[in-house]
């Protein structure tokens, strides 16, 4: 096995929270690098295109959060092997992460702009992929994305509607989810009561 170290943001959330989860539930050692939000200047430095996540494998660092979670997910066992089951895997992770696109320019804005940009995507965009994400759900019974088990794309869609739901994001509803998408809520908290996932979270909080 690769030595593995995990470079990103040191918060519950974001594009490296699926690969530390994937990475914990599959029980794959990795070193889990989180820095303060003010060290970023410094940290993207040594990054390709001045973005995080970043994984070293051995001496070799990768970039992409999609491609280091397929990783993970194949190294945990959490990625189909099927190559339909593992089309209609990467298709949900695109999903969220165009989604995540689109929010990400608003981090960067202040005040009534910030509102309007978000107000936007929450009466634009936001449903629209969250309703498609609940048809997904549905359309392969209800319980999982794809290959009837836990993938990395449950993963993907668990932290992002975890962070929707969590406040932090400042004019996003709490109850977006709920109101738009709300099997996909009974998915996020199924996975968190997960006794793994659970266990994961805990460690923090004590």
């Amino acid at each position: 096995m690769p030595q593995l170290k995990l470079t990103y943001f040191d918060f519950h959330g974001g594009r490296a929270e699926p690969v530390r989860l994937a990475l914990h539930i599959g029980g794959v050692a990795f070193e889990d690098h989180r820095f303060a939000f003010s060290e970023f200047a410094e940290v993207r430095k040594s990054t390709p295109f001045g973005q995080v996540p970043t994984l070293m494998v051995d001496a070799v660092q990768v970039t992409q959060c999609d491609s280091i979670l397929r990783y993970a997910g194949k190294l945990a066992g959490l990625y189909p092997t099927d190559a339909y089951q593992a089309l209609l895997c990467d298709e949900v992770m695109y999903v969220v992460e165009e989604a995540g696109v689109k929010m990400g320019p608003s981090f960067r804005m202040t005040g009534d702009t910030q509102r309007e940009a978000r107000l936007a995507l929450v009466n634009g965009s936001m449903p629209v992929y969250l309703g498609w994400l609940q048809n997904q759900l549905q359309a392969h019974g209800g319980q999982y994305f794809a290959d009837n088990r836990l993938t990395v794309a449950d993963l993907k869609v668990f932290v992002d509607v975890r962070t929707l739901n969590s406040g932090r994001l400042d004019h996003v509803p709490t109850d977006l989810v709920e109101k738009v998408a709300p099997a996909l809520n009974a998915h996020m908290q199924r996975i968190a009561q997960d006794p793994v996932v659970a266990q994961y979270y805990a460690k923090f909080s004590a």
